[in-house]
């Protein structure tokens, strides 16, 4: 294997850059794995057929109290934010149910969403056991980094 160093240190620093904790490709018969930081573990596998890119790294949610221009998370509930930049996606496929709506009890772990960025897919999962109060983000729509995509009321 002719590993070029320049092209390995450019992506490294775009996953960094896009905080991808966990990068799998093969090509050629030559297979690569990059994990980085703290490996989330993988509770539930998503086949990604024709409607969407193929599939990739889970990343757990990124939880705030509060985020710019909507009213805070009180004691009692959680927002989960998007950890990068990317597409939103509620369901595995364009024709399957949505993971979670709004009134959906959900616990640690499972997937709530989908965020592609750079054509991987990532499950988003919650992090707390409550009840899904609010749907924030739009399905198929553009996400920033931080941006509010759910409210859990805690259990």
């Amino acid at each position: 294997m002719n590993l070029d160093i320049e092209k390995l240190r450019t992506l490294l620093k775009l996953l960094d850059e896009q905080g991808v904790a966990e990068f799998e490709h093969e090509a050629q018969g030559v297979r690569m794995k990059i994990v980085r930081g703290h490996v989330v573990p993988q509770h539930m596998a998503v086949s990604h057929p024709s409607g969407y890119p193929s599939a990739a790294a889970p990343l757990a949610a990124a939880m705030s109290s509060a985020a710019p221009g909507t009213e805070p998370a009180d004691a009692d509930s959680v927002d989960v934010t998007s950890p990068f930049v990317g597409t939103f996606y509620r369901s595995p496929t364009p024709d399957a149910p949505s993971f979670v709506d709004v009134g959906s009890v959900v616990r640690p772990g499972q997937t709530l969403c989908i965020i592609e960025a750079m054509k991987l897919m990532n499950e988003i999962e919650a992090e707390v056991s409550g009840t899904v109060v609010e749907v924030y983000a739009q399905n198929g729509k553009s996400v920033e980094f931080g941006q509010k995509l759910f409210r859990v009321k805690k259990a």
